[in-house]
Parts: C-alpha cells; sequence; structure tokens
C-alpha cells in the first residue's frame, strides 16, 4: 500500500485519478414533495403578479406610479387564464411534453407559429416571421425583428426555471430554444437570467443569492448583465427604492448607450418602453427592495411603471417559488378557478402542475441526477450541481450574421394557425 506523509499528497493523487468527486459530480437533495410545492407557488405567484398589476399596464411610463394609484388586490384578479404572460409558457410546455428536451429548435417554432393567441411586439414579430417562412434562429434576429430586445421572452421564461429544479444549464439551453423564437441578445439572455432565479428558488431564498445565480447564466459584458450588477450595486448603497428607481431612470431609459429600438428610444416622463434591461430593473426593485413581503415584492415592482403587469409576475413567481405554495396567505388563491383552460390551450393549473413535475423529473436524470427514496419512503432528487455556461455574447445593436433559415415546404405545410374564436 502507498503511504503519504501529508493529506495534500494525497488529494493530488485522489485528483489526478479520478477518485475525488469533480464539483459537476455532487448533488443537492430536494424531496420531490417539496419541489411540487414551489413549483406550484410560481406558477401561482406569475398569475398573482400579473392579475395584480394588469390594472396599471403601461398606464404610468418614466414616473413612479404613487402610492394611492396602486389597486387594491382582490382575490378575482388570480384567474389570468387569458393573460399573454401565462398563455404563451403553455404552448413552450405542450412542445417539451410532446417531443422531449431533444426537440429541434426548428418544431419549437413550428409549433409557435401555429399558435392563436394574440401576441405583442417581439412575440408578434417572430411568429409572423416562423409564418412567412423565416426560421428560427432568423425569427428573432434583428435583422428580421426589430423587437429583439423587447421584453418577450423575459415574461414566458419562467417555465424554464421551474421544470429544472438547480439545473441551470438547462435554462440556458432552453433559452437558446425558445427565446430565439422572438428575441436576440439581451431579449434572450432576460429569460434565461429570470430562469436561472427560478431554477436556485428551490434552493435559496435569499433576493440577493436568486439574482447572483441568475447572473451567472448570462454573459458577463452583456449590458442586461450590467443592469444587474446595477442593481445589486445601487440597492447596496440605497435603502430608499425610488433613488434607485431614478438610477435606472437615468441610466436604462434616458441614456441612448443602454435603450435602443423600435419601441424603446431614449425617453422620460411619459415616454414608453418595452426595453429589457429597463422592464428587467423593475423586476429586480421588488425583490432586491421587498424584504422578504409578497405585497411590498410586487407591489414594488409595479410600482416603477411601463409593463407594470409583466415585472411583478416574474417577481412575484420567483418569490412565491423560494417560499412554497403552503405558505401563499389564502386570500390570493381563494379564488382560483382550477378548471379553467389558458387560452387556446389544453392546459388548467392542475394539468400544469403535472406536466412540469413529468418534465422535471426526466429533466434530472437526464442532467445525470437519480430520483430515490428516502427511509421514510419519500422520493427525493438527487440533482447534480452544475457551474452554469453562459451562451457567447451577442448584442443586438451590432448584430452577428444571420443564419440564412427557413422552413422548407414540408415543414410550412405544418404551420397551420387556428382562427381565432
Amino acid at each position: 500500500m502507498l503511504r503519504f506523509k501529508n493529506l495534500a499528497a494525497l488529494l493530488v493523487v485522489l485528483c489526478c485519478s479520478g477518485a475525488v468527486p469533480s464539483r459537476a459530480e455532487e448533488f443537492r437533495r430536494l424531496s420531490v414533495r417539496e419541489y411540487r410545492d414551489k413549483m406550484k407557488a410560481a406558477w401561482l405567484g406569475q398569475m398573482i403578479g400579473v392579475g395584480w398589476g394588469q390594472p396599471t399596464e403601461f398606464r404610468v411610463k418614466g414616473e413612479v406610479i404613487p402610492e394611492d394609484r396602486m389597486p387594491p388586490w382582490k382575490p378575482e384578479m388570480v384567474n389570468q387564464h387569458g393573460n399573454d404572460d401565462c398563455y404563451v409558457e403553455m404552448t413552450f410546455l405542450r412542445t417539451l411534453e410532446q417531443h422531449g428536451f431533444d426537440v429541434s429548435i426548428r418544431q419549437a417554432g413550428i409549433d409557435f407559429a401555429n399558435s392563436g393567441y394574440p401576441l405583442w411586439h417581439a412575440n408578434t414579430a417572430g411568429r409572423g416571421n416562423l409564418r412567412k417562412g423565416i426560421a428560427p434562429p432568423d425569427s428573432g434576429h434583428p435583422n428580421f425583428n426589430k423587437h429583439a430586445d423587447d421584453i418577450d421572452y423575459q415574461i414566458e421564461a419562467d417555465f424554464s426555471g421551474i421544470i429544472s429544479p438547480g439545473l441551470p444549464n438547462q435554462v440556458i439551453a432552453l433559452g437558446e430554444r425558445f427565446g430565439r423564437l422572438m428575441n436576440y441578445g439581451d431579449g434572450v439572455y432576460a429569460g434565461q437570467f429570470v430562469g436561472g432565479m427560478y431554477a436556485e428558488a428551490y434552493f435559496e431564498s435569499a433576493p440577493v443569492k436568486l439574482v447572483e445565480a441568475g447572473l451567472k447564466c448570462i454573459p458577463a459584458e452583456s449590458q442586461y448583465a450590467e443592469m444587474v450588477r446595477d442593481m445589486l450595486k445601487w440597492h447596496k448603497e440605497n435603502d430608499d427604492w425610488q433613488k434607485t428607481w431614478q438610477l435606472v431612470e437615468d441610466k436604462y431609459h434616458k441614456d441612448p448607450k443602454y435603450t435602443h429600438g423600435l419601441c424603446s428610444p431614449p425617453g422620460g416622463k411619459g415616454a414608453f418602453s418595452i426595453d429589457v434591461k429597463l422592464n428587467g430593473a423593475y423586476i429586480l426593485m421588488g425583490l432586491l427592495y421587498g424584504k422578504g413581503d409578497p405585497d411590498r415584492t410586487m407591489v414594488l415592482s409595479c410600482r416603477c411603471g411601463q409593463d407594470s403587469d409583466c415585472n411583478p409576475s416574474n417577481a412575484g413567481g420567483v418569490f412565491f417559488a423560494s417560499m412554497g405554495a403552503s405558505k401563499i396567505p389564502a386570500r390570493f388563491t381563494e379564488k382560483l378557478d382550477m378548471g379553467r383552460k389558458f387560452s387556446f390551450s389544453e392546459y388548467t393549473v392542475p394539468k400544469v402542475l403535472e406536466v412540469s413535475e413529468k418534465l422535471a423529473r426526466a429533466a434530472v436524470l437526464r442532467a445525470g441526477g437519480k430520483i430515490e427514496k428516502d427511509p421514510q419512503g419519500e422520493e427525493v432528487f438527487l440533482i447534480p450541481v452544475q457551474a452554469p455556461r453562459p451562451g457567447k455574447l451577442e448584442q443586438s445593436r451590432n448584430p452577428g450574421p444571420a443564419a440564412d433559415s427557413k422552413f422548407t415546404a414540408e415543414e410550412m405545410e405544418q404551420i397551420v394557425p387556428p382562427k381565432r374564436k
């Protein structure tokens, strides 16, 4: 038997032989029961946040919504089955349910092209491109889609983290698959960032740590990542959220280096902006300044203005995911219609929960994890620890070459959008 004079020498030999597990071979444990609780909370949080903010959407731009203009919560507001913050995700879930995680981006594009619900901005432009035969990723490329930095994938990327507990690289991969149907650059990174926060919310509840986890999922040189770092810095320096709001306004709404595009030119009071960085900062305003309170988290994201239903939806979803459905106050869910279907979908809330768990189980195993039973017979996910691997840097104002991607005649025959009722 070989003998070693110190532990360091032993570790060197073990590492060289592969006997010491790498970080990727370590596991985090999450009971399936806890996964269900947090996954359900994530979906409910989105519906609660968007329902509460919906009456204010784009009513106030370039200024803070006064406290007395914030609508009171009403239990009926939770039923947002007909809201684009919710129903677009049902298309993506259905694609994954039918085709699995190896689904091609072209198939994802065909399914999105066949959706029948109303859309706006990058979603509308992307779907229109798909229906004209411009296949992804070109459907979201700035050469064909001038809305590429709009908020769209940010508001519908929640699903990617919800079905990827502790799996940031799956979140990133899903962003490359679905986010590029309508977005590019920061527009895609925003969704990967949001998904990364959800993925970590199964293990972490501290808002700063959730934000830091999402930040690791996107290119550090991107303007979106710069915004996230600014928000962490300004939150640390300022106790007053409205001071931070003004810093955001000055840099991410008024400065032409940071806001641009068809719908979001530099502006100020009264100026419309659906730029993903500006509205993404408002998500973080609620999470970072919410002080662990669900009402305050959603209300602050809403009071920042602009797309003031989408932003509290993302903030509410992440916050409630970290908390769990069992802790959501009853006033938020007592009027939830469990039998209503989401627009142009066969999915009800119970079906969404069922499909999400099915996909999460597949995701854990696909990533090299395990599903075991503890001594009490309870199922537990063993989830590999992953170091996030962000994609390469892209910028919508200076895009790389398009892929010259077009659907074949056979693929175009599969695109038959339903007529709206």
